[in-house]
């Protein structure tokens, strides 16, 4: 991690501003995505994010709202609302300057679908049918888990989650803590060190 990510997870980074473009090349989007000092993966498109993109499911016609949690400067919602242009994608974190640089790069790309917002400026009553993320792993376990799990249960009783960790950052201990709070947990794919995680809920809670 170098100096452009430490501490990326704080509301208001306070390394001085040195905006650089980044690119993002997939098989279907091109983007040129604007990134600063004091958030995450400034250099380059992280890999497991870039995998997540590359590996993770379509997502069904019918989805209506998606979720970036930890968007950063945005490159996931970035492509999900070049992908599904129909849907909503709400793209949130705490740290102020990624979701100014979310907001950004959503208008550089012309995505007029993408809202990128404070965690508690999504409305308590919207539920997203697709979760996407790169978990913020190093906010420590005991946060992680409060995190992830409240934002899971905000799913759609058909919605899916989909999660990129690296494996030595103990991808495989939190899809087994996930299966333990009643949530079906698999694994997608492995590739140099990252896992892919989809996370569904289990049917005794769609039917409670």
């Amino acid at each position: 991690m170098g100096d452009s990510d430490q501490h990326y997870w704080v509301s208001n980074p306070q390394s001085a501003s040195r905006k650089k473009e980044v690119q993002l090349l997939l098989p279907d989007v091109d983007l040129s995505l604007t990134t600063d000092r004091g958030v995450f993966s400034a250099n380059q498109v992280d890999k497991g994010t870039r995998y997540l993109l590359m590996e993770g499911p379509s997502v069904p016609a019918s989805v209506k709202n998606i979720l970036d949690l930890g968007c950063g400067y945005g490159p996931i919602a970035c492509t999900l609302g070049e992908r599904y242009p129909d849907a909503k994608v709400w793209a949130t974190d705490t740290n102020i300057r990624a979701l100014e640089l979310c907001r950004l790069n959503a208008e550089k790309t012309n995505s007029k679908n993408i809202l990128a917002c404070l965690p508690e400026e999504i409305p308590e009553d919207i539920s997203f049918d697709s979760i996407w993320s790169n978990p913020p792993i190093r906010i420590g376990k005991e946060s992680l888990h409060e995190l992830l799990l409240e934002w899971l249960n905000r799913l759609s009783p058909n919605g899916s989650a989909h999660f990129v960790i690296q494996r030595h950052l103990g991808s495989d201990s939190l899809a087994k803590w996930l299966e333990t709070k009643g949530w079906n947990t698999s694994r997608r794919g492995s590739r140099k060190g990252f896992r892919l995680l989809d996370v569904t809920r289990r049917e005794s809670d769609e039917e409670s």
